[in-house]
């Protein structure tokens, strides 16, 4: 079940650029992404930093459920520019005894893990416009062994599908994770609006849907995923 919504994020989001009639009428991937990102560059600063803190709330909340309580491994990435917060949540997470993996992005569109720790230095991706943790690189199978992984998503609709960047690097991680059967629970993080209806997002055969989300208002069930 999705968590009660904080009055106060739900009256300072725009609403006018995300409404369900529009969504419906979205047909491709690009298109959609197109119109995720344009409602994200419209979040103003203490948008920003409201979702960060909800968003930090709600996947501790996540955390602590999947990992039975106990310290544990996440896998989660860094948001960047109007992505959803998840600084915050990397901090919450810490200070709650978790460790960190935070992804590398490596040539042929795949992802190697770096432990992370507030001491770790960043230096610029060799393939993507971001920056990225130094330190030991890691193969899937440190994910495999997690105990859940966040997702960065620019919208999912109710079905579980889910769209990214446009790169496929967490496609092809959960693809590898999958036909091994250790897929780690995984939930995809966005903010309330791209949570679209059933669907609205065109699932190809190499798509891989995730079975929650994660918002700042709360946990959101999807219908796909594992």
């Amino acid at each position: 079940m999705r968590n009660a919504p904080s009055k106060e994020w739900l009256s300072a989001t725009p609403r006018h650029t995300a409404n369900h009639k529009d969504r419906t009428k979205m047909a491709s991937k690009d298109d959609i992404r197109s119109s995720r990102r344009l409602y994200r560059r419209g979040l103003a600063a203490e948008q920003l930093e409201e979702a960060g803190n909800l968003i930090a709330r709600h996947g501790t909340e996540w955390a602590a459920k999947v990992s039975g309580g106990s310290p544990a491994t996440f896998a989660i990435y860094v948001g960047v520019a109007h992505e959803p917060p998840t600084r915050p949540l990397i901090a919450a997470l810490h200070d709650a005894g978790h460790r960190i993996l935070l992804p590398v992005c490596e040539a042929g569109r795949r992802l190697s893990w770096v432990y992370w720790t507030p001491e770790t230095a960043f230096v610029r991706s060799d393939f993507a416009p971001i920056d990225e943790p130094e330190g030991e690189r890691l193969d899937d199978a440190v994910v495999a062994g997690a105990a859940g992984i966040f997702m960065p998503a620019t919208a999912v609709d109710r079905d579980g599908n889910r769209i990214g960047q446009g790169g496929g690097y967490y496609d092809r991680l959960l693809a590898g994770l999958d036909s091994s059967g250790g897929r780690p629970p995984t939930i995809a993080v966005v903010y309330d609006d791209d949570v679209l209806p059933s669907g609205t997002i065109p699932a190809e055969a190499f798509d891989r849907p995730v079975p929650a989300a994660l918002t700042p208002s709360g946990i959101v069930q999807l219908g796909g995923g594992s």
